[in-house]
C-alpha cells in the first residue's frame, strides 16, 4: 500500500511539474506575443519618423500628434458608420493616412521648410505645435478619451492550449505593419518618387542639380511618414483608448527605434521596434507598466 501510495505521489509531482513547466512556457510566449504587437505598433509610429528624420534632418516633435489624428479619424469615421465598424475600420486606413499626410505636408511647407540646417528650431517648433494639435482636438472632441468599437473578426481570442489564448487584435495589427512595411519597401525601391528621396537622402545639392525639385520631395517625404503614423494611430485605437495626449506616448519610443535601428534604414527599424517591443514586456513586471496594458 506504502508502495502504491510512494506511485502515485511521484505520478503527481510528474504531472505538477508538467504543468508548471508549460505555465512558464506559456509566460514566456505571452509576453513575446505582447511584445511583438508593441513592435508591430512602434514600427508603424516610428517608419515614418525614420523617412522624415532620414531625408530632412528635422527632428519632428509633432510626429506623435499625427498618429493622435490617426485614431481620431478612425472614431470620426465610425461615428459615420455605425452600424458596420469592420467596413469603417477599413475606410479608416486611407481616411487617416489622407488626414494626417495632408497636415504633415502643410507643416512642411508652412514652418519646417523655413528651419532646415537648424534642428534645435525645428525641435522646438514642433514641439509647440504638437501642443497647439492637442488643444485643438481638446476643443474639438473633449477631454475625455473616446473608445472606438473593434470589428467582431478582431475581437475574440485563439487558444494556443487550455492555460493560453491570445487576442486576435494584437496578431492582425502585426500582420498588418509588415504589410505595411513592404509597401513602403516598394514605393521607395520602384518607384519615380522613391528613387528621388533616396537621391535627395544620399546627395541634396546633386540631387537639386539634376532637376529633381527637392523642396517638393521633401513636403511629399513629410507628408508620407505623418501619413504612416495616421495609419499606426488606426491601429493603436484597436488596443487603447483614442484621448489627445496618445501620441505622447510613443513619441520618445519611435526616437529610440529610430536611433537604434539607423537613421532612414527601414529594416534596421524593423528589427529595432520588435526588440524594443519584446524587451519592453519583459522588463513590464520589473519595470511598471508599459504603453498599452498585456490584458
Amino acid at each position: 500500500e506504502a508502495d502504491g501510495n510512494g506511485k502515485e505521489l511521484a505520478a503527481a509531482e510528474a504531472a505538477l511539474s508538467k504543468i508548471n513547466a508549460m505555465l512558464r512556457f506559456n509566460s514566456i510566449f505571452e509576453n513575446l506575443y505582447f511584445g511583438l504587437a508593441l513592435g508591430a505598433v512602434l514600427l508603424l509610429a516610428a517608419i515614418g519618423l525614420a523617412i522624415t528624420f532620414g531625408v530632412m534632418g528635422v527632428i519632428n516633435m509633432a510626429h506623435g500628434e499625427m498618429i493622435m489624428l490617426g485614431a481620431y479619424t478612425t472614431y470620426v469615421v465610425q461615428q459615420l458608420m455605425p452600424a458596420n465598424p469592420g467596413a469603417s475600420l477599413i475606410v479608416s486606413i486611407p481616411a487617416a493616412f489622407l488626414v494626417a499626410g495632408l497636415v504633415g505636408v502643410a507643416i512642411e511647407r508652412g514652418i519646417i521648410r523655413h528651419l532646415y540646417g537648424r534642428p534645435l528650431e525645428t525641435l522646438l517648433a514642433t514641439f509647440g505645435l504638437s501642443l497647439i494639435l492637442q488643444q485643438a482636438v481638446r476643443s474639438i472632441f473633449g477631454p475625455l478619451n473616446r473608445s472606438v468599437v473593434t470589428p467582431e473578426w478582431m475581437a475574440g481570442t485563439f487558444e494556443v492550449n487550455p492555460a493560453l489564448a491570445l487576442t486576435y487584435n494584437r496578431l492582425y495589427i502585426i500582420i498588418f505593419s509588415l504589410l505595411v512595411l513592404a509597401m513602403l519597401a516598394l514605393v521607395l525601391k520602384r518607384t519615380l518618387f522613391g528613387l528621388q528621396m533616396r537621391a535627395v537622402t544620399m546627395n541634396r545639392p546633386m540631387a537639386s542639380s539634376m532637376g529633381i525639385r527637392t523642396g517638393w520631395v521633401d513636403a511629399l517625404t513629410f507628408g508620407l511618414g505623418s501619413g504612416i503614423a495616421g495609419i499606426a494611430g488606426v491601429a493603436l485605437s484597436q488596443l487603447t483608448n483614442v484621448g489627445p495626449n496618445m501620441g505622447q506616448s510613443y513619441i520618445i519610443d519611435s526616437f529610440m527605434v529610430v536611433v537604434f535601428g539607423g537613421v532612414g534604414n527601414l529594416w534596421g527599424t524593423l528589427v529595432g521596434a520588435m526588440s524594443l517591443g519584446v524587451v519592453n514586456k519583459i522588463l513590464e513586471p520589473w519595470a511598471g507598466a508599459g504603453p498599452f496594458s498585456a490584458n
